[in-house]
């Protein structure tokens, strides 16, 4: 059945496997470019929130130091 399905009987169509190899290879590609990128999100996201916590400090309204 999932063969008539699938529009063909028989042995394997090498243009069916040549087309499935390439979608794995570019869903392998896509997965590798996707972590790359969270990982870069990560960082920028990181980076953010160091810059916006020294920014909440309010240099003028600080104690002045002991000396």
């Amino acid at each position: 059945m999932a063969k008539a399905l699938l529009g063909y009987v028989g042995g394997s169509d090498p243009r069916l496997l040549a087309e499935m190899r390439r979608l794995q290879q570019r869903v392998q590609d896509l997965e590798s470019e996707l972590g790359r990128i969270q990982a870069q999100n990560d960082a920028l996201t990181a980076a953010a929130s160091h810059d916006s916590l020294l920014e909440s400090i309010d240099a003028h309204q600080a104690e002045p130091a002991l000396t």
